[in-house]
């Protein structure tokens, strides 16, 4: 071989990097601005989400506030065991899951159901008007809320107790001592101030599918019932799997405003309306045990976590494609 085809061998060798890193820098360059616009919201993640994550170590300690945080007593699982040897864990388990199992259900179902109505509207001004006042419960404090709540079911001056049932001739009832209602209650005012939500986003996924299906559908003689159900639904299964599947993430979290202020605390009502977040925030109130409530969050996050890689394998060995990750 010449010296001169060695010079040009060696050449080609040093320019293959060289064409490898121009092309990287290409690339950053163009992805720079794209990183430039995440930086804020990584730099609020990092702050919001993963810094607070040192915290977690308070669930393994008996906290002394004079010693610290790092200089307190290491007691292991104890705060664990504080937590579920209760007579009350079970009651708080209990109503935790099936609140808001029946709340993902219920929530769904009419979510669906109300966003294919809206979808049926043609006048904008109706749908956007609808839209609205469907969304406006969702936009509302539960502190708001629980004060609606009063006045329908306050036993003195409440609305319910005041003029329906006395029109049906019926007694009026003591609605904050008696908890066989509340169930019931707290549904429908988890459905009406939550369905507004889920709407819109099923909406949104309704409107975005091709309306060449429904033409072809309605040419095959096929009505609006074997529409909703041939084309629609299976067209939005990938957002209602999805919504649904971050709802089971969170099914161990309860809204803790929907079980402690729209009762009023009521005492008499503990057994129907007492959940983990409720449970927890009456023993740190009247106990001050930051490490039995640092445990109930931690118990909370991987029961949660474990339920969205379980729900979602489960999807997944379905059908991939409507699998969340």
């Amino acid at each position: 071989m010449s010296e001169v085809t060695v010079k040009k061998v060696e050449a080609g060798i040093q320019a293959v990097p060289a064409n490898k890193v121009n092309t990287k820098l290409i690339k950053f360059k163009r992805a720079l601005p794209l990183l430039i616009m995440m930086l804020p919201g990584l730099v609020y993640l990092l702050i919001n989400n993963y810094l607070p994550m040192f915290g977690l170590i308070i669930a393994f300690k008996d906290i002394n506030y004079a010693k610290g945080i790092l200089g307190s007593d290491w007691i292991g699982f104890k705060n664990f065991e504080y937590l579920f040897s209760t007579r009350d864990a079970f009651v708080i388990t209990r109503n935790t899951i099936l609140y808001n199992g029946g709340f993902i259900i219920l929530n769904t179902i009419i979510a669906i159901a109300v966003a294919i109505m809206l979808n049926e509207i043609k006048n904008k001004l109706a749908k956007g008007f609808y839209q609205s006042v469907i969304l406006l419960p969702f936009l509302i404090s539960m502190v708001i809320v629980s004060y609606l709540g009063f006045a329908f079911l306050s036993e003195d001056v409440g609305y319910l107790n005041k003029t329906i049932l006395p029109m049906l001739g019926l007694d009026g009832i003591s609605w904050y001592n008696e908890a066989k209602y509340w169930p019931y209650i707290l549904t429908f005012i988890n459905l009406w101030k939550g369905v507004g939500f889920l709407c819109v986003i099923y909406l949104a996924a309704i409107i975005g599918i091709d309306q060449e299906y429904y033409e072809a559908a309605t040419l095959d003689g096929a009505n609006k019932w074997h529409q909703i159900i041939h084309i629609t639904i299976p067209s939005i299964m990938p957002v209602i799997i999805m919504m649904t599947l971050l709802g089971i993430g969170r099914i161990f979290y309860s809204d803790f405003g929907l079980f402690y202020q729209v009762p009023m605390n009521s005492g008499a009502l503990y057994d129907t309306t007492n959940v983990i977040d409720t449970y927890v925030y009456r023993g740190l109130m009247q106990l001050g045990d930051i490490g039995m409530s640092a445990a109930a969050g931690l118990y909370q996050s991987i029961v949660g976590f474990v339920l969205v890689l379980l729900s979602n394998y489960l999807v997944r060995r379905k059908s991939k494609d409507n699998a969340l990750f």
